[in-house]
């Protein structure tokens, strides 16, 4: 008869083989699994980096395209005040050339030219200027003034900047005034 004491020990012994035959493999599924989920979070790492570079130069996009929308309007307000002061609609946007002006500029010639000039963030205020007071930011507008003819003024507003990593940028929004008013 076949006893029970003997049954155990025979199958201690194999199940005692088995073990010492996958020994080390905890060991190997263990690398590969912190293999895979290293991979998986260099990914997502990798993800949230570029995403946030591309949010800057997004952001600084919209800033610039503002900015050259504000040096168009301007322009247009040089031509409403010569409107209201019964000036000729292009009294002081008769020289076509290159300026820098901000919104406290009362006519072309407030702020002199320079090539690259950046404008300045107040930031009590939040307002980009060429006075004196604010932080320099990598933004240089220029605005750009063609006379096509006595009744019509092209305005480029040109928006420079260098994102980090040295890349260049720019943004060009051209409108053109006419003298509709007999």
């Amino acid at each position: 008869m076949f006893q029970v004491s003997s049954f155990a020990s025979i199958m201690f012994q194999v199940l005692s083989f088995k073990f010492q035959e996958n020994r080390g493999q905890l060991l190997i599924e263990a690398m590969v699994g912190i293999g895979i989920v290293m991979v998986g979070l260099l990914g997502i790492v990798s993800l949230i980096s570029r995403s946030a570079s591309l949010n800057r130069v997004v952001s600084n996009q919209l800033i610039a395209t503002y900015l050259a929308s504000e040096g168009i309007e301007i322009t247009k307000n040089f031509i409403d005040n010569n409107i209201i002061q019964f000036n000729p609609w292009n009294s002081g946007l008769t020289t076509a050339g290159r300026f820098n002006v901000d919104y406290k500029s009362s006519n072309l010639q407030d702020v002199p030219f320079e090539e690259n000039r950046a404008l300045l963030l107040d930031s009590n205020t939040g307002f980009y200027s060429y006075q004196q007071i604010g932080n320099p930011t990598p933004f240089v507008r220029i605005i750009n003034i063609g006379l096509i003819g006595s009744d019509e003024i092209k305005v480029n507003s040109v928006v420079n900047w260098t994102d980090r990593g040295g890349a260049q940028f720019e943004v060009n929004l051209e409108d053109h005034f006419f003298n509709w008013r007999p």
